[in-house]
């Protein structure tokens, strides 16, 4: 086991690293001039030339790169162009928000796909097996964006039982701050609850088939315990690979669902900074949504040992 750990945190840092080189090398390619644009269309060049001193523009590109791998390792992410405060400051003040949403609509993702998929399994070729198939299939074709702006029709507008955007704060408590984050979670959760549930269905379909479920039905344990108990363990590794990869796209749909619900949360922080051409909080915050997304799948390789004893082995 040490040496499986071993082997994946040198896999975790060399992803990182990578990453960061990509990262850094795509937002210097992009056209445009960050001094410029704070500047505005009708400053001098000789103000312009200033600020971009002022920013460390003028600096060879490997020298920017390695102050500010060494400001991520140590936590100074320097100063936003365009909003003058700690990058720092920033993108932990949305973080609160963000990771709480993900989370959020994490578990409703996982609780739907899993009651949905294990259910249709239990009920293979009939017709409450068809019927939810057929509505994990229309989960699929909606766009987040869709269903969240059909969510706020439906519960802002015409029963009004939720706001239709916004967020107070955890200040003012936490089922306040929940019943903000109900609606954005659920728009993130439908569609990846709909892919869960079709590769749920189809791992315990596959368990269902082996030897020791049918030894366990001969002896008397009911359909329940052997489906809950026994077949949906042994069908995890295939589910807890896409809840990985599904956990990156709901931080990455984020962006798009913040904006629809005008919450103050690191999705719309990337989209106001691409705007005003803010690269240092961008470069921060794609770096951050990287690594988050590297660290997931680290967690990921870790969940298959504790799950299947024998992928340990086979590893090393």
């Amino acid at each position: 086991m040490s040496l499986f750990l071993f082997k994946r945190i040198l896999t975790l840092i060399a992803t990182l690293v990578g990453t960061s080189v990509i990262v850094f090398l795509v937002l210097e390619i992009l056209p445009g001039n960050a001094a410029q644009m704070l500047m505005g269309a009708d400053a001098s060049p000789e103000a312009i030339a200033a600020k971009t001193i002022e920013l460390g523009l003028d600096q060879p590109a490997w020298a920017r790169y390695w102050h500010w791998v060494g400001g991520l390792l140590t936590g100074n992410l320097g100063n936003s162009y365009a909003y003058g405060s700690p990058v720092l400051d920033l993108v932990l003040e949305r973080l609160s928000l963000t990771i709480p949403l993900a989370l959020l609509a994490m578990a409703f993702t996982t609780a739907l796909a899993l009651v949905v998929g294990v259910t249709a399994a239990a009920r293979h070729n009939k017709l409450g097996d068809v019927g939810l198939m057929g509505l994990t299939q229309i989960g699929i074709a909606i766009p987040n964006f869709w269903f969240a702006i059909l969510l706020i029709l439906v519960f802002s507008v015409q029963l009004q039982w939720f706001s239709a955007g916004g967020f107070d704060g955890w200040s003012e408590g936490i089922l306040p701050g929940l019943k903000a984050l109900l609606l954005p979670a659920l728009s993130l959760a439908v569609v990846q609850a709909a892919i869960l549930a079709r590769i749920t269905r189809s791992a315990v379909l596959e368990v269902m088939r082996e030897d020791f479920v049918r030894t366990a039905r001969a002896k008397g344990v009911s359909q329940r315990a052997v489906l809950w108990g026994h077949v949906l363990r042994n069908a995890m590794i295939p589910v807890v690979t896409v809840m990985g990869l599904q956990f990156s796209e709901l931080l990455a749909g984020t962006i798009v669902v913040e904006n629809v619900f005008y919450l103050p949360g690191l999705g719309k922080l990337i989209f106001q900074s691409i705007a005003n051409r803010d690269l240092i909080v961008v470069r921060n915050c794609v770096m951050l949504l990287a690594a988050m997304v590297v660290i997931v799948n680290f967690v990921v390789d870790v969940l298959y040992a504790l799950i299947d004893p024998r992928l340990k082995a086979s590893d090393i």
